[in-house]
């Protein structure tokens, strides 16, 4: 089914209509007032493109490398949880659109498909996300698991030593309805969901099962079970940047979870350039949190970000359309980030530089 639209903004509603009330709430919401989640869109306003004329952008380039990898543009699939609840082939079926966009995938533990499943489906460059398990063991598992069916690197979500409180998912009860599980746990037993709560049944899953005492020196713990490249996702602060690096990690997603973990955070977008500089080219920076133009996309570049990463709209596409509405907003994103590079005269990715932006305001 072909999936047409004029911009990513219009899906969300489109999806709102096809989806039930507790899944939509689950996928758009974000922690106690939404904050963080606002402040994540908002951020992109603070920031001025700066086009140059008359420069030759007959030819335009989009692509490039994220860890050495190639991908068709500086745009990747965030690890996003439980793709089951939008379409009956789940995880397998982005895997599948993303592949078809040129780009990379960020599958997470917290799939309805298990990471072999989503590795088979095609033939493509992909991440996997991992929490960690309390119950370490499992969580080497994992590990093991993800290098065997050849994802080229890990994905450490850091900034959920508890779930945020998702007041949405609480007044819902947010659960997986029956026949959905999380998959890659299923050797262990632990795929489903609590079976009595008053409140979020996933928030109560990750309190009981993922390991809130985690340290750096688990990130080198990972490093030292891991043979492929390890990258850190969380990460808000020039501080956290340092110590990442310190510790040796190949790069750094700047995230606040999409606005769903501690309220009243900075948009990511304003975390940017603080992180960019305490990494000082150490590792390579990407970002996430509401990107939804190709102006998005040009902005965070020239703040330092290698590539950005998109969640809830290859969620709301998938819902429309299946693969085939993965890979729609894919190459509309990169139509997107093409027509930017090209008005603000910059015919490569190579050729955006700081220069491209300004804050508001604020002379350069």
């Amino acid at each position: 089914m072909s999936l047409t639209f004029t911009n990513l903004l219009e899906l969300e509603e489109r999806a709102r209509a096809k989806i039930p009330r507790a899944t939509y709430d689950y996928i758009a919401g974000g922690a106690e007032d939404e904050v963080s989640l606002r402040r994540n869109r908002e951020a992109y306003d603070r920031w001025a493109l700066r086009p140059r004329v008359l420069v030759d952008v007959s030819r335009r380039d989009t692509s490039t490398t994220v860890l050495g990898t190639e991908v068709s543009m500086p745009v990747l699939v965030a690890p996003t949880a439980f793709h089951g609840l939008v379409h009956p082939e789940g995880e397998v079926a982005t895997a599948r659109g993303t592949a078809a966009a040129g780009t990379l995938m960020v599958a997470s533990t917290i799939a309805t498909r298990t990471l072999e499943e989503i590795a088979a489906a095609v033939d493509a460059p992909r991440w996997f996300q991992l929490y960690v398990y309390k119950d370490r063991k499992l969580t080497e598992d994992l590990v093991q698991r993800a290098i065997r069916a050849n994802y080229s690197a890990l994905c450490l979500t850091v900034d959920t030593p508890l779930l945020g409180r998702r007041e949405k998912d609480e007044r819902n009860k947010f659960t997986l309805p029956p026949g959905l599980g999380i998959a890659n746990v299923r050797p262990a037993g632990l795929e489903r969901m609590p079976e009595e709560h008053r409140g979020s049944a996933f928030a109560k899953y990750a309190m009981e099962l993922l390991d809130a005492s985690l340290t750096w020196r688990d990130v080198d713990w990972l490093k030292s079970i891991s043979s492929i490249p390890v990258i850190v996702k969380g990460i808000m602060t020039g501080e956290d940047a340092k110590l990442a690096v310190d510790h040796g990690v190949d790069g750094i997603i700047v995230s606040n979870h999409g606005g769903r973990q501690l309220d009243s955070t900075m948009g990511t977008l304003e975390a940017l350039p603080e992180v960019v500089e305490a990494v000082r080219g150490r590792a390579e920076v990407l970002l996430d949190g509401a990107v939804r133009r190709g102006t998005d996309v040009l902005k965070a570049l020239a703040l330092g970000a290698r590539a950005v990463l998109v969640g809830r709209p290859i969620l709301w596409a998938l819902a429309l359309g299946g693969s085939d509405g993965v890979r729609a907003v894919l190459d509309h994103l990169r139509f997107e980030v093409d027509h930017a590079m090209a008005l603000a005269g910059r015919p490569s990715v190579s050729a955006i530089d700081r220069s491209v932006v300004q804050p508001l305001g604020r002379p350069m």
